[in-house]
């Protein structure tokens, strides 16, 4: 009798054994199920060349286009073929990538009724050249969209410097061009991260604000861009932009000279107003690629 009770309670503690590991197992299936990653939708790739930049959920790259001054869409007609439009429905930030931020995107919609997605106020788009007569989308991991016709960038995280190609507009609602006389024609200036028109000023000196007093009384009407880091499209030469130490403050220039905003741009995406303050001229230019190196 004993000897059977003992072979019972071997059985039992088996059998009991047997059921912990099913609910064990059980458990485990479920908490993976829970733990399944989520696709991202938007997120950041890091290229060899260009660092970090954005792409889809396939991992191909998004764009962004100088002509688009404002948040609005500027690529139409046969533009639209080779860029198409970027978007996706109800953005959440779980389907973001890390070192994403959803206050940073927005959706719009296009002349042409489509829904586009666009980051920092910047429309995003995919490059799909004609390849055989016809269209396609470039493959994962490529970046051949970038610098194309010199208006045309990858969409990074990080840019401390932007291309904007636009009509300069004075604060006295004139039309200007490059060369800071009356007319209509775009020019291809610097902006900041966020489109934000930026300025030099013809009395500086090479790595000398000239214009910045002591205790920042003037800094609201021209604000210094209080910047050292130096990111930006692959057009431009990295090596030509610095930084220089205003009163305990980084400014970042280029070509030694020290850039700033437009108090009353208000910071506000596309506005150049200070191209004619407090004349029209030239007294606060902006900055562009092939401007000169600052007198020493």
């Amino acid at each position: 009798m004993k000897k059977v009770n003992h072979f019972s309670k071997l059985f039992t503690a088996f059998a009991a054994a047997l059921l912990f590991m099913s609910v064990i197992t059980g458990c485990s299936k479920d908490d993976d199920k829970g733990t399944e990653p989520i696709a991202k939708d938007v997120q950041l790739t890091t290229n060899a060349t260009l660092g970090d930049i954005l792409t889809d959920k396939e991992g191909r790259t998004l764009y962004y286009f100088a002509n688009d001054a404002t948040s609005a869409n500027n690529c139409t007609g046969n533009c639209e073929l080779v860029w198409p439009v970027f978007n996706v429905e109800n953005l959440s930030a779980e389907k973001l990538g890390s070192g994403l931020d959803l206050s940073d995107f927005n959706t719009i919609t296009t002349g042409s009724g489509k829904k586009q997605l666009t980051y920092k106020d910047r429309p995003l788009y995919y490059y799909a050249p004609a390849v055989s007569g016809k269209n396609t989308q470039e493959a994962p991991g490529q970046t051949n969209g970038e610098n194309v016709g010199g208006v045309w960038f990858v969409a990074k995280p990080d840019y401390t410097i932007m291309l904007t190609n636009a009509q300069l507009i004075g604060h006295d609602e004139k039309n200007y061009t490059s060369t800071y006389t009356e007319g209509t024609g775009k020019t291809l200036y610097f902006t900041d991260a966020k489109g934000v028109t930026l300025y030099t000023f013809k009395n500086d000196k090479q790595n000398k604000n000239n214009f910045t007093a002591p205790d920042f009384y003037n800094n609201g009407v021209w604000p210094i861009y209080e910047t050292d880091k130096i990111v930006v499209p692959s057009s431009l030469d990295k090596s030509l932009f610095g930084s220089i130490t205003v009163f305990g403050r980084k400014q970042l220039t280029y070509k030694g000279w020290p850039l700033y905003h437009f108090g009353k741009d208000n910071m506000v995406m596309g506005s150049n107003k200070g191209v004619s303050f407090p004349m029209p001229g030239g007294v606060w230019p902006v900055p562009v690629k092939d401007m000169p190196v600052a007198t020493p």
